[in-house]
């Protein structure tokens, strides 16, 4: 297991827990969670319907209305693009993160919150050929959508694991379900016990460049309306760097 350092378990308490939760089938087992092991828990699209103490809820723009939260509580916030896309410029923008919910949260997450533990359930990108692919019944798998931007949903989720580990923040999956997220996993009881992942610096920044030579940064997030400029092969070609930078890296404990 990869365990915090001793100085960091003496302030395992001051820890901020941000918790993603995502709409997948067993989502709705959250609803009898222990609100004390975290500090915010952010929900994507229609998982604000899984507990009522939500402090923030993502969704993209073309969320219908009458999916949204109807009356949310004062310290809840609703996040729209105008909130969640400047986030992702700052993480290199979504061509690059990924043009789906998760990770366009994550990044949010990443950026507005700061966490030092980051941690997702019903958000592992794997939906059944048979029976409910959401927790509220049959829903579009999203992130299975021919795009781009999400040739390799591993890849994009060791990007978000590796930039988060630069920013002192540890990715996390409490789902014990077959995933795409590439993090370890987790349960309530033993966040604490986790650390970064130690980062390469230099295969990450050399990910980084090769991301910032290709020049496919949209500032509006709308990468759609120009996806047509886009080099495939390209994009996959960073894909692949991303896993490769991820595999030779090793948790801090172990490379001290």
């Amino acid at each position: 297991m990869q365990r915090l350092s001793a100085n960091a378990l003496h302030h395992r308490d001051t820890l901020n827990v941000v918790i993603i939760l995502g709409s997948g089938p067993k989502a709705s087992q959250a609803t009898e969670w222990d609100a004390s092991f975290w500090n915010q828990l952010v929900v994507i699209n229609n998982a604000w319907r899984i507990r009522a103490d939500w402090d923030a809820c993502v969704f993209p723009e073309d969320f219908p209305d009458e999916n949204r939260p109807l009356d949310p509580a004062s310290h809840q916030r609703l996040i729209e693009a105008e909130q969640f896309v400047p986030q992702q410029n700052q993480f290199g923008g979504v061509v690059y993160a990924g043009g789906t919910m998760i990770f366009t949260t994550a990044y949010w997450v990443l950026g507005a919150l700061k966490p030092d533990v980051m941690a997702f359930f019903g958000c592992d990108l794997v939906y059944p050929e048979s029976g409910p692919t959401h927790f509220y019944g049959t829903g579009t798998p999203d992130p299975l959508r021919k795009d781009v931007s999400l040739q390799s949903l591993e890849a994009k989720a060791a990007r978000l694991q590796l930039i988060a580990a630069k920013h002192q923040c540890v990715c996390l999956n409490l789902s014990n379900d077959r995933s795409r997220l590439v993090f370890p996993r987790a349960t309530l009881q033993n966040l604490s016990e986790f650390e970064c992942i130690e980062p390469n610096q230099e295969a990450i920044d050399h990910v980084l460049m090769r991301e910032r030579a290709l020049g496919y940064y949209v500032p509006s997030g709308r990468y759609w309306e120009c996806s047509e400029q886009f080099d495939a092969n390209a994009l996959a070609n960073v894909d692949a760097s991303w896993l490769e930078a991820h595999a030779i890296c090793q948790p801090a404990s172990q490379t001290a």
